[in-house]
């Protein structure tokens, strides 16, 4: 588990942007109950996360279509809300950083690790635009 005051910054990369953090298995659960799209991103330390991840998580939020609701766990910091989050996300395998997206709590896409890295923060915003299109 990462301190807090070490991920702080990386947190707030997200939460200073409209992300409410989830740090509870009911955090998530209330979350995903919610009528709509929700996206979930998975944050982690990772230098894909800074360097891509969130970075172009944000820059898919610029245009119109967009999901309604923006929620983030902390992989090994967040421990019950990213195993909670990561349940919704089966079958997928537990991914971090990893971002996802929800529509009336079902599991609509995903980005897993190994489709950000190597990939442009411009490359993931627009596969992020490319699902909101289809599902917000």
């Amino acid at each position: 588990m990462y301190p807090e005051e070490l991920v702080k910054p990386m947190r707030e990369e997200l939460t200073n942007n409209g992300f409410s953090a989830l740090y509870t298995a009911e955090d998530v659960d209330n979350a995903l109950a919610k009528k709509g799209t929700t996206l979930v991103m998975v944050n982690s330390v990772c230098g894909c996360a800074a360097g891509t991840a969130r970075p172009g998580t944000l820059a898919s939020l610029e245009f119109d279509k967009r999901p309604e609701n923006l929620t983030t766990v902390f992989a090994g910091v967040d421990k019950e809300s990213t195993a909670k989050a990561r349940e919704h996300m089966i079958p997928f395998p537990p991914s971090s950083p990893a971002v996802a997206l929800f529509k009336d709590g079902e599991l609509v896409h995903m980005l897993e690790r190994h489709h950000i890295e190597g990939r442009s923060a411009q490359m993931i915003a627009q596969n992020l635009v490319a699902a909101y299109d289809e599902f917000c």
